[in-house]
């Protein structure tokens, strides 16, 4: 983990949400919305793309703000430059 600022309300360094983020792949029901089948990384079909995102997003627990933890990292960075 390292240093974090949020880029949002700009004073929380302190507390924070850490989400995981457990994705699934899946097919629905174009009409009900069911899931019709579940896929795992390996067995995914040429149309599907494995999930590419961040393993854990950030929330800031001042202000609510839900970005990737890297935007905080790097305001955390550009502060202490000034």
């Amino acid at each position: 983990m390292e240093p974090m600022l949020c880029p949002n309300c700009k004073t929380n360094r302190t507390r924070f949400h850490l989400i995981e983020q457990h994705p699934r792949a899946v097919k629905l029901n174009p009409q009900t919305g069911e899931i019709e089948q579940e896929y795992t990384n390996e067995a995914l079909e040429p149309f599907h793309l494995p999930y590419r995102g961040p393993s854990y997003r950030v929330q800031c627990g001042t202000c609510g703000l839900i970005e990737d933890a890297e935007m905080f990292i790097q305001r955390a960075k550009s502060s202490q430059m000034r």
